[in-house]
Order: structure tokens, then C-alpha cells, then sequence
């Protein structure tokens, strides 16, 4: 469809900060126009949205997708579908596979399998040092100018300060972001929880929240020093709150993320040793889930991502301790978020701000947004209708996430990328 026009709206504007019935003109993959009184009559496609919500698609920081190296896990295509399913217009996917992606060579092999395989757009991230084991930086330079769009080592904290400062230093010299993991290493290491009384009960082997803080302090050091452009994966404590506010307000070039699971479960929902609420950082209490939704609602936390990390059955039916961290998350990613609105924590704009607008500015993206021009990146979604989530229908090929069996509100309806329809609920 070349030329479209979607009629009874309700259009979510994060840029605008509204939430309004009207309609949008799409022509040649490109918003057009948007207004609120009922349009002219024009020879393009109508599609009547019945009053649901339109918004921008999301566009998700930190996909994981197993190829090369465990594609039995995840593949380009399944992901693909699943992101489209869960009204992901653009997956921004991680190095962490098997092999890492820390040359040219290898990040050109996902690319070409993302663009034959996945109906939405992919943004690829390298590794930030070779292999990602923290001694040698990969060529950022080259990867750069191979498309990638940021450079993260992913939950492998690089704990050799001086490898640290060079890496951002040389990202500086190019204008590369780089993303990283804010823990303190050693302290950190092999927890399962987060300490407290819970993981005392539970015999889990548990980290202090301060690792979190710990590891932020002295990320924001070096950026002090270095002035390279950081952000920081996922913040998901109350204690690390204060010095990133600091580090904003001295003009720092920071932003912050967090995941969806970290802002709606908590610490005692691992219940009975489940491991499908194994994630890594580990849950939090619910002071700390309170204080980074607040966090979130006045925007000090810029963006809110699934951290989608396919693990299959074998590594998760496995003691706690033991079992594999991280859960499935691009098809439940937006009706958990919607928990957040319908609890009145946040309102529809203020969450595709943090889902689809800041994504869109940290990575210098046109999309995101709803104005004249923006890509006609689209997910239509009925906020309020209820389902009990089942995992056998999910489409990606791991199914571990913590959602299974629980009830959920809100569903995608349809996805269009470039204004071409990628998915339809039937």
C-alpha cells in the first residue's frame, strides 16, 4: 500500500505528549500528515482503526538473536516474527552470540541474514573488545562503517579500567555510542538474586544492590575523563538513581535504560525457585521496581527495552543457581508494559517515549515519532482487551519467559513497517 490513510485513531504522539482520535496519511513508506477533524475525501486506502491506538512502532535496544552459534535458540526469522507479533518495527540486536560479533566479517553475515529474513528493521550492535573478554578493542572504526550502530560487551563488565578508558576514548574519536552493563564484576559475580531477606530464606546466592551503583560510579568516572557517549543497559535500582541524575545535570552524554521485567516483577515473584524468572540483572525489590518506574515517568531513565535473551529448555529446567539467565520478551514486551498504564503509573505517551521516541534519538534515528516525515513505522493495539497468556503460542523458538499462564491487557492488532503491513491479528 503506497498510499494510506488510517481513519478513527487514537493516536499516540510521544513527541507531542497527546493521546487524540484523528487520522494519519502514509504515502510512499512516510507519514504524510496527521490531524484530528475528519479528513478530505482522497483516493488513498482507508484503513478504519475502530478507535484503537495507533502509535510508533517500538524500537527495542538489546534483542538478542543466536546466530551464528545457537540458532536453535533464536534465529533471524523467528525473531523476526515475533518482534513484528509484538509491535517491534525495529530490533536493535546484541553481540553476545557464539562466536561474539567483533569483526566486519561477522556483522555483515547478520546483516545479510536480517535483511533476507526479518520483516522489520534490524540494527546490529558489535562487540566493544574482541570476543568480548575485556582486553583488546575490536575495530570501531571499521565496524562503524560496516553498520554498526553501537558497541557493548553486554553483561561481560570490563573490569580492566585502562582497556575501559581507551575503548571509550577511541569511540569518542568516532562519535560511536557505547553501551554498557553498569556492575560492579566480583561483587556481582554468580548471583542468582538480589541480596536481602528473601535470598537469605531462599539459600540464593545473592549481590547488593550497591554492585549496581558501584558499577555506574565508575563508568560515569571515566566518562568524566573521556566525554564519549555511554549508556548504560539496564538501571534497576533505587541506589544508582542519584548519581546518574548527577551525571546528567553536569552534561554528561548519558542516557539510561531499563527492562520491562525490572519494572513489572519483583524479587518474590521467583517464588518457588522459578527459573523463568531468572534474569540477569537479578529481580529487585518493590521499592527499587517503584522508584525506577519514577524513574522512568519523569524521564531520568530514558528508555525501556524487552533485553529479549532466548534460552532453551535444557538450560532452564535446572537448579536456580544454576539455570540460565534471561527470558523471552518481543511479543510480551508491550502488554506487560501496559501494566504500567493500567496500574496509572505511567500514560500511553510517556511509555512510547521511553519504548519508541528516546531509542529513536539515541541512535539518531528518524523514527519514533508521529510527525510529517517520520517513517511509517506503525503499530496499531487494543490497550485494553484481557488474555491469558499461553507460551506455546508465542513465535519465537525459546519460549522461557515469565509471563506464561498469567493474565495479561492489551494486544497488538496489526504492525506496518515502512507502511507495509508485517503483521495482522487474525
Amino acid at each position: 500500500m503506497s498510499d494510506t490513510l488510517f481513519s478513527n485513531a487514537r493516536l499516540i504522539d510521544p513527541e507531542a505528549g497527546t493521546d487524540t482520535l484523528g487520522w494519519l496519511h502514509v504515502r510512499d513508506g512516510r507519514i504524510m500528515a496527521t490531524g484530528e477533524r475528519t479528513p478530505e475525501a482522497s483516493d488513498a486506502e482507508t484503513v478504519d482503526c475502530g478507535g484503537k491506538c495507533l502509535a510508533p512502532g517500538i524500537i527495542d535496544i538489546g534483542v538478542k538473536v543466536c546466530e551464528p552459534g545457537e540458532r536453535h535458540k533464536e534465529s533471524y526469522k523467528s525473531a523476526g516474527r515475533a518482534a513484528a507479533a509484538g509491535g517491534v518495527t525495529t530490533m536493535v540486536t546484541r553481540p553476545d552470540t557464539t562466536p561474539a560479533i567483533d569483526t566486519p566479517e561477522s556483522l555483515e553475515f547478520v546483516t545479510r541474514r536480517a535483511q533476507a529474513d526479518t520483516p522489520v528493521n534490524v540494527l546490529p550492535m558489535a562487540a566493544l573488545t574482541k570476543g568480548r573478554e575485556g582486553r583488546e578493542m575490536t575495530e570501531i572504526g571499521f565496524l562503524q562503517d560496516a553498520g554498526a550502530v553501537a558497541f557493548t560487551d553486554c553483561d561481560h563488565v570490563i573490569s580492566d579500567t585502562k582497556v575501559f578508558t581507551r575503548a571509550l576514548t577511541y569511540a569518542r574519536s568516532c562519535g560511536a555510542l557505547v553501551m554498557a552493563h553498569p556492575q560492579e564484576p566480583i561483587l556481582s559475580k554468580g548471583a542468582a538474586a538480589t541480596s536481602g531477606k528473601f535470598a537469605a530464606l531462599y539459600g540464593l546466592p545473592a549481590a547488593s544492590p550497591m554492585a549496581e551503583r558501584m558499577g555506574l560510579d565508575r563508568d560515569i568516572a571515566l566518562l568524566e575523563m573521556t566525554g564519549a557517549k555511554y549508556h548504560a543497559d539496564q538501571i534497576t535500582t533505587a541506589r544508582a538513581l542519584p548519581a546518574l541524575e548527577r551525571a546528567k545535570a553536569n552534561g554528561l552524554d548519558i542516557s539510561a535504560g531499563t527492562s520491562v521485567h525490572h519494572l513489572t516483577l519483583n524479587e518474590l515473584d521467583v517464588a518457588d525457585y522459578r527459573t523463568f524468572f531468572k534474569v540477569k540483572p537479578p529481580l529487585r525489590s518493590e521499592d527499587d521496581r517503584l522508584a525506577v518506574i519514577e524513574a522512568v515517568r519523569t524521564g531520568l531513565i530514558d528508555i525501556i527495552s524487552s533485553m529479549h535473551t532466548p534460552q532453551d529448555e535444557e538450560s532452564k529446567r535446572l537448579p536456580f543457581e544454576e539455570a540460565a539467565a534471561g527470558a523471552v520478551a518481543l511479543e510480551t514486551f508491550l502488554p506487560a508494559a501496559l501494566r504500567l498504564v493500567h496500574a496509572e503509573y505511567l500514560d500511553l505517551p510517556t511509555l512510547f517515549r521511553a519504548m519508541s521516541l528516546n531509542p529513536a534519538k539515541r541512535l539518531g534515528l528518524d523514527a519514533g515519532r508521529l510527525s510529517a516525515g517520520a517513517p511509517a513505522d506503525l503499530v496499531l493495539f487494543d490497550p485494553d482487551v484481557p488474555f491469558v497468556l499461553d507460551r506455546a503460542t508465542l513465535l519465537s523458538k525459546s519460549q522461557n519467559t515469565p509471563f506464561d499462564g498469567q493474565r495479561m491487557q492489551g494486544r497488538v492488532l496489526a504492525t506496518f513497517v515502512g507502511g507495509h503491513e508485517v503483521f495482522r491479528r487474525t
